[in-house]
């Protein structure tokens, strides 16, 4: 037996790996330049979120300074609209929403929400349209409307507002209660009476005479302009069990001190 060692002999003569490839210059200046733009997109979003934050305080700040005495309340404010740095610097917001959902006016709450559009930068300025709702209960409408000759509250029904009255006839005062549906009518609220229920009354009286008195006259005339900025109408109004909603609509509106004090008028 060979007292030689075996050996093994191993083939080296594979293919050596490739080299990496490397990026050529156009590919490197255009990875650079993507990430120059996506970093500079990135401060221009983080820029005009703290724009947003700052301009809304602003206007929620200017509106809150400017309500009329005997209104007060929290207003949150937003601004619509891709870039408000943008809109800034074409001295218009596109829209801007504000938002009083306990507003307290003369002790009365309400629930306000209000949709501006075309606001100017410089508040003084007045806004290009005004859209509103309103949400009351029946205790806070009987705090602030009054029924003309009305002789006790309020009441909101379904589709329905009921108020009650009197009627003097041959030195004898019939009381009666009144359901009549709302319409809104610009500076005014209509009520127009639908049923009549009458009070006790003397048995020579015609009381079938004073129902047809109340049905057939005319719509009883409620002024709310007086409780609403010059400028602003009612352009519909919802009455449900205790509450009522009230849709409101104006143009060239200022959102500045001087026009939020100044109420409307009936006349």
């Amino acid at each position: 037996m060979s007292d030689e060692n075996a050996t093994v002999e191993l083939d080296v003569t594979g293919s050596e790996p490739e080299p990496r490839r490397r990026l050529g210059r156009g590919a490197r200046i255009g990875l650079i330049v993507a990430g120059s733009v996506v970093g500079v997109a990135a401060l221009l979003v983080a820029a005009d979120v703290i724009a947003r934050g700052i301009a809304e305080q602003r206007v929620a700040d200017e509106v809150r300074a400017s309500l009329p005495a005997g209104v007060e309340g929290d207003v949150d404010v937003t601004i619509g609209g891709f870039s408000v740095i943008t809109q800034y610097l074409s001295g218009t917001m596109e829209r801007v929403s504000l938002s009083a959902p306990e507003l307290v006016v003369d002790g009365a709450p309400l629930d306000v929400e209000v949709d501006l559009r075309g606001v100017p930068v410089d508040l003084g300025s007045p806004v290009d349209r005004l859209d509103a709702t309103v949400s009351a209960e029946q205790d806070a409408v009987n705090s602030l409307v009054r029924v003309p000759n009305a002789t006790g509250s309020i009441t909101l029904g379904d589709a329905t507002v009921g108020y009650e009255g009197a009627l003097e006839v041959f030195g004898q005062s019939i009381a009666y209660q009144v359901t009549a549906t709302p319409t809104a009518a610009g500076s005014e609220v209509l009520l127009q009476p639908v049923g009549v229920e009458i009070g006790a009354g003397g048995g020579s009286i015609d009381l079938s005479g004073i129902v047809e008195r109340v049905l057939g006259g005319d719509p009883v005339a409620v002024c709310v302009a007086e409780r609403l900025p010059a400028g602003v109408e009612v352009t519909d109004i919802a009455a449900a069990p205790g509450v009522v909603r009230v849709e409101l609509e104006g143009s060239e509106i200022t959102l500045d001190e001087a026009h939020l004090r100044q109420s409307g008028s009936c006349d």
